[in-house]
């Protein structure tokens, strides 16, 4: 059994695009892969085959149902903010301990692969005092770190690698998901990036038409797990 964590350096980047992809790749090659997205904010029940959740429900040919929500992401919230604000509006509180013993337990039962996608970026707070960081050390399974291609990721990027490395985390890799409207070539972000980060593989990914999951990096990527 692999277990990795799909974290990011910032918000609305692409992890669950990555997550998605890589998820119909390893099933493609016959694997048997399991996904958790244990929260969610800005979640809306009338539009919950386009929520995070959702896409990974379908990626992973299971329906988009009540109960299959509240399998891989028990922790949804209304509003677009971060998990601790977002909670408040509801009068809730995310409480992190049951969080870390969700995502063991999703760990431990796991039959082969299991992704779990974390929520905007590493410093995102989940509660008063817990951040996506904490919540990454507690279960402390490898990490791949979705970042954007926008104009300023360079230095994003090697801010959340860095806190990353600091707290002795395993890196399997760095997706760049390319960015809409980004005045810097994809292939040029992904060369400086790949300069700073060695030994660590860099994968770039263009934005591809709507459905589609078929790409080169996605195939890379199964082949760490």
């Amino acid at each position: 059994m692999t277990a990795l964590f799909v974290t990011a350096s910032g918000t609305d980047i692409g992890k669950t695009f990555v997550a998605a992809g890589l998820i119909a790749e390893l099933r493609r090659q016959g694997r048997a892969v399991a996904a958790i997205k244990p929260v969610v904010s800005g979640f809306a029940a009338a539009t919950a085959a386009a929520s995070d959740p959702g896409i990974l429900l379908t990626a992973l040919g299971r329906p988009v149902t009540a109960l299959e929500l509240d399998r891989i992401s028990p922790w949804r919230f209304q509003a677009p903010l971060a998990p601790d604000l977002a909670a408040k509006r509801e009068g809730r509180v995310l409480d992190f301990s049951t969080l870390v013993e969700f995502s063991r337990h999703a760990i431990a039962a796991a039959d082969d692969v299991l992704l779990i996608e974390g929520v905007g970026g590493i410093m995102v707070p989940l509660d008063e005092r817990h951040t996506v960081l904490d919540w990454m050390i507690a279960v402390r399974v490898p990490t791949l770190l979705v970042v954007g291609s926008y104009l300023g990721t360079i230095s994003h990027t090697l801010s959340a690698l860095d806190v990353m490395r600091h707290r002795n985390l395993q890196i399997a890799g760095i997706v760049i998901s390319e960015s809409p409207g980004s005045p810097v070539p994809l292939a040029d972000t992904a060369g400086t990036i790949a300069r700073f980060v060695q030994p660590i593989e860099v994968h770039a990914v263009p934005r591809l038409p709507p459905g589609t999951s078929e790409h080169p990096v996605f195939r890379r990527l199964a082949a760490l797990l």
